[in-house]
């Protein structure tokens, strides 16, 4: 029997594979790549045309010996690394070490881990394709050139342990330049002017209708003054309605995910990280064990920037649709990628099977895999699912010169909304301005009666800081990064100690701020954010095989040598004291300095090495420990850098909860300590006592 060898990636996604193919096959795991440029040097010949110089990866050696052995077994060896452009290069990485010839092998691709994808894959063998592997290695030899040669000179200039590179470069200039128009801002007053009216003088239902202009035209109220001289406006002319109009209005369906909407729904609707997001979901594309079908892969490929799905994909999910809910909720047409440098190859992110639904595996996955699935499987059902309809009414009214508008909307149709939430910002755009109390029936020239008003001072707000959710669509937006890019680089910026997150939002860190401002003056085109866009769609063409990843590599290379020959000559180096805190150090009475680590911020004694005393920064919460009394409870980290709360006295009291306690509150059933958790515009309040049942929840 012919002997065949089949190399992926991670013994998860070989686990999957093995039970989808018949006897003769082996599969072994690579553990990710397994040759890269050299970490102790920059690994690339500048006077011979960039050739790269590439090692193996520590610890990859017993892996790498026992697949020469397997090969030398196999008939055929099977590459079914990943279907993108790491996935080819570890492919062609794979086939060099192992002298692989042509008749010995190929490569094979699937977007998911089905019985039938894995088996058309090896019916449909190709050969390496060597532009997408000339992709990968120019994107990896232009950020090896920037990283490596920009890197030590701030290590030279300013302390040792910074970085730059090609992407991280410009999110934090990202984040910077945000936090510069915060500070730039100049709030403006306006208010707002809303009468609560009705048909009858003294009785009958109201609703509310909102000040919007002048004669027809839309103009904000500057001062308190225009207020009073329109309510008393109000107060002396008739209140006309001129024009009502109804109609219907349609709420599309979302699109199948990315990896970017993934990214950005998981944090706004599940608190994930970009982390945490790819994670799980490499997880659930690799394959889980489900009770009943064993390991198999629940969701297709997870970098992608495709909205496309399969033909049978659709047909299967409308299908189910049909049978679940109705003929009427059935979509439209097939939904189309659009942009210049979307990776069509690729299907959006589904599930693999949408009889498969959450409720069926939620027992056979830990919680965070089966909410994030959850997420994906009702989305690409959501996609393929009817508009939702929303009957509407608007009113036009008029007093003296002024005008007033008055809204509403009802849904008379879920559509897709019966299977996946909107969520309360997206449901408020669907449905537009909603007025207060149902608008009944009107017509021109009616009369209306004020019954009260509200006014309200208000204040022109900042651009608001970035969260991850909004710093990748930002990224996505700009063309920054690509969708494998979007979680590292968000990830190498606060571990450089660039950024850090306050309340979920970025905030630059003054090394950050100084850090962005020197690559401005001296390396303008690395993060500028047109040059950096353009070097992707740059990149994206040698995929397509339009240009020789040389000449781009050479073109770029060309201008920043004399970028960095200037600034190895006339950057000045500059000298970064850590902040003084107001805690002595008990072991030599130094006043001790605040540093950032790897969790964080945390006190150093400025005597290194002499003492080395460090302590945690603590936030004092105010709030008496419910256990002692003596202590008061203080925010902390985990090793992990979870945060947690706990009692001054450790280790004499061991209080701790993971969620935060609420200040001047006691429960109002047994007057234990009151927690309190949620995100976004909701926050659900509890006991902190096991055998109470007091929960509220606040806006």
């Amino acid at each position: 029997m012919a002997k065949t060898l089949v190399i992926v990636e991670s013994p998860a996604k070989a686990k999957t594979i093995n039970k989808y193919l018949p006897k003769g096959y082996t599969v072994q795991a690579t553990m990710g790549h397994v040759r890269d440029l050299p970490k102790s040097k920059l690994g690339i010949d500048l006077e011979n045309d960039f050739e790269p110089s590439y090692v193996t990866i520590r610890g990859k050696g017993d892996i790498l010996k026992k697949m020469k052995s397997e090969a030398k077994k196999a008939d055929l060896v099977l590459l079914a690394t990943d279907p993108d452009r790491e996935g080819e290069a570890i492919s062609w990485h794979i086939a060099n070490y192992l002298n692989l010839t042509k008749e010995k092998s190929g490569r094979i691709e699937f977007h998911e881990i089905t019985k039938n994808a894995v088996r058309n894959a090896i019916k449909n063998q190709r050969e390496i394709h060597q532009d997408l592997v000339d992709a990968q290695q120019a994107r990896r030899i232009l950020d090896r050139l920037v990283g490596y040669s920009i890197s030590p000179l701030l290590w030279k200039k300013i302390k040792k342990g910074l970085s730059a590179g090609r992407v991280q470069s410009v999110a934090t200039r990202m984040i910077v330049d945000r936090e510069k128009e915060i500070l730039d801002f100049v709030s403006k007053e306006y208010w707002t002017l809303q009468l609560e009216v009705g048909k009858q003088q003294d009785q009958g239902d109201t609703f509310t209708a909102r000040y919007h202009g002048i004669k027809g035209k839309k103009k904000d109220i500057a001062s308190e003054e225009e207020v009073n001289k329109i309510l008393e406006a109000v107060k002396t002319h008739p209140l006309l309605v001129v024009d009502v109009k109804k109609g219907k209005k349609n709420r599309k369906p979302p699109n199948p995910f990315t990896t970017s909407t993934l990214q950005q729904e998981a944090f706004k609707k599940l608190n994930f990280t970009t982390k945490k997001t790819m994670s799980i979901a490499q997880q659930l594309y690799e394959g889980l064990n489900v009770t009943g079908r064993g390991s198999i892969g629940l969701i297709t490929y997870m970098r992608t920037d495709s909205i496309r799905i399969s033909d049978e994909a659709r047909n299967q999910a409308r299908n189910y649709i049909e049978q679940t809910f109705g003929k009427e909720y059935l979509g439209g047409a097939a939904v189309k990628n659009k942009g210049k440098n979307i990776q069509d190859a690729h299907e959006a992110i589904r599930a693999t099977d949408v009889m498969l639904d959450p409720r069926t595996v939620k027992d056979s996955l830990k919680r965070d895999q089966y909410r994030l699935y959850k997420l994906i499987w009702d989305r690409f059902v959501a996609s393929q699912m009817a508009n939702g309809v929303y009957d509407t009414t608007s009113v036009d009214m008029q007093c003296d010169i002024y005008g007033f508008k008055a809204s509403d909307s009802q849904l008379v149709f879920k559509g897709f909304m019966k299977t996946y939430d909107l969520g309360e910002d997206e449901e408020d755009e669907a449905e537009g301005s909603k007025s207060k109390g149902k608008i009944p029936e009107l017509a021109a020239n009616d009369p209306l009666y004020m019954k009260k008003f509200d006014k309200e001072q208000k204040f022109t707000q900042p651009p608001p800081r970035y969260t991850e959710a909004t710093l990748v669509k930002t990224m996505e937006e700009k063309g920054i990064g690509r969708p494998s890019t979007y979680s590292p680089t968000i990830q190498t910026i606060r571990a450089r100690g660039y950024v850090e997150s306050v309340d979920k939002k970025f905030q630059p860190t003054e090394l950050g701020i100084m850090i962005t401002e020197l690559m401005e003056e001296y390396f303008k085109s690395i993060v500028d954010y047109d040059f950096t866009a353009d070097m992707e769609a740059t990149l994206d063409k040698i995929a397509d095989g339009g240009t020789r990843w040389q000449e781009i590599i050479g073109h770029f290379y060309k201008d920043f040598e004399k970028d960095l020959k200037h600034a190895e000559k006339v950057m000045e180096k500059i000298v970064i004291e850590d902040p003084v805190s107001d805690v002595q150090c008990d072991k030599c009475g130094r006043m001790m300095v605040i540093k950032n680590g790897r969790y964080g911020k945390f006190l150093a004694c400025p005597g290194f090495p002499e003492c080395r005393n460090t302590k945690t920064i603590v936030e004092d919460l105010g709030i008496p420990c419910p256990e002692c009394e003596d202590g008061s409870i203080v925010q902390k980290k985990s090793k992990k850098g979870r945060i947690f709360y706990g009692c001054t006295n450790y280790p004499d009291c061991n209080f701790m909860v993971w969620d935060k306690p609420v200040k001047d509150e006691k429960c109002p059933k047994c007057s234990s300590l009151l927690l309190q958790k949620g995100y976004s515009k909701m926050t659900k309040i509890y006991c902190s006592n096991d055998e109470c049942d007091f929960v509220k929840k606040k806006e």
